[in-house]
């Protein structure tokens, strides 16, 4: 099976998530945003999974890529491919689907608990709201109409639903490389304008990473079999 792995040139890592769709027999073909007019059809694909990225959804300087991201996305909802949309994804899935995006009343970097939805939450697996998981975000999206919120924390949703498609606020992805790739270079800015320490994040990361990677594969199997309505292979 194919999926697409829409990503940024230089943070095109699916980590956790990435190896639990390739133990189900999936492989990925890099769509990177940078270079969106290189990108193929749908034809053939079978899963769509869009990543975070260091943008904004609303940034005009590249506006132009994050339209032909969403376009892709619609095209994906139009034909009934599964799509998985992570941080910066779920907020382009939001906005595709009739959302907003804006800038939080907080950021949430580190490893936060998620909650579950008091209408929708009974509706997910307790691996989502059952421990922490990594978040890097200054952005929040809205609920559009006819998704539901799974998953929320104090910030804004961070899990919702609609169709064959899931938003994840937060990044089960994470693995140590990954978010020592985000607290290094622009990110020993970002962590000292917040009043973060890499070194507590990378030491939460050691605390939390098995139990979230186990979590994070109950979470795409999850999304395979109810969501994305995929049969297992």
């Amino acid at each position: 099976m194919r999926a697409v792995l829409i990503a940024n040139e230089i943070d095109a890592d699916p980590g956790l998530v990435g190896r639990s769709l390739r133990a189900r027999g999936f492989s990925f073909t890099e769509f990177i945003r940078e270079r969106h007019d290189e990108w193929p059809s749908l034809d053939g694909f079978d899963l769509v999974v869009a990543m975070g990225s260091g943008w904004s959804t609303y940034w005009d300087h590249v506006a132009e890529p994050i339209a032909a991201e969403q376009r892709l996305l619609a095209e994906a909802i139009r034909r009934g491919i599964g799509v998985l949309g992570i941080c910066f994804g779920a907020q382009q899935l939001s906005t595709v689907l009739g959302g907003e995006v804006s800038a939080a009343p907080t950021h949430e970097i580190g490893w936060h608990q998620v909650f579950p939805a008091v209408e929708g939450g009974k509706n997910a697996p307790s691996s989502l709201t059952s421990g922490p998981w990594m978040q890097w975000h200054y952005d929040r999206f809205s609920v559009p109409s006819g998704a539901t919120v799974v998953a929320e924390s104090p910030v804004g949703p961070q899990a919702m639903v609609c169709g064959r498609t899931l938003g994840l606020q937060f990044h089960p992805e994470a693995t140590e490389s990954i978010v020592r790739l985000w607290t290094e270079g622009d990110g020993v800015e970002e962590l000292a304008t917040t009043g973060l320490s890499q070194v507590v994040i990378l030491a939460d990361t050691e605390k939390h990473l098995a139990d979230a990677a186990a979590r994070c594969d109950d979470v795409v199997a999850w999304f395979l079999s109810d969501i994305a309505q995929m049969h297992k292979s």
